[in-house]
């Protein structure tokens, strides 16, 4: 069994093929990073005025970016955790701009799905805790990134 991942293609552009070698890429992730079997991941395809829309929301930007992540593990101000045995673990969602993903793949001269994947990655170390604030943090992520995309054989 392999993590649960829910797509939702919001722009109609992602194909399947892609989102299928996404799901692999992200459940070959979960195992790099020991994450246990029956996780939940949601993973929704956007347009860059929906993805502004949610990060002037969230983050107070107004400006379109290419990935966010929203972990379900850090409960929220007045939330209550909620835990079981038998629950699976929720470890949040990740959102993509597909016109971002596009324009970048482009820029540094690889394929959409590299760059998706990479994105795909990004997002989901944010919802496994990592972050890149500091030097240190940054290539700390950066370096597994890396490693689990060249290990999965989506390189540059």
């Amino acid at each position: 069994m392999k993590m649960i991942i829910d797509f939702l293609d919001e722009t109609g552009e992602v194909a399947d093929g892609d989102i299928s070698q996404l799901e692999s890429l992200l459940n070959y992730a979960g195992l790099q990073m020991n994450v246990e079997e029956g996780s939940e991941v949601s993973v929704t395809f956007v347009g860059n005025d929906r993805i502004q829309e949610i990060n002037l929301e969230y983050r107070q930007k107004d400006v379109p970016t290419d990935v966010l992540s929203f972990p379900m593990e850090e409960p929220g101000e007045g939330e209550i955790e909620i835990s079981g045995r038998d629950l699976p673990r929720v470890l949040g969602d990740i959102i993509i701009s597909i016109p971002k993903t596009m324009q970048q793949a482009e820029e540094y001269g690889h394929s959409f799905m590299r760059e998706l994947g990479f994105l795909a990655v990004h997002g989901f170390l944010h919802l496994l805790g990592y972050d890149h604030e500091t030097e240190a943090d940054e290539k700390e992520m950066f370096s597994l990134q890396k490693d689990i995309l060249d290990g999965f054989g989506l390189t540059r």
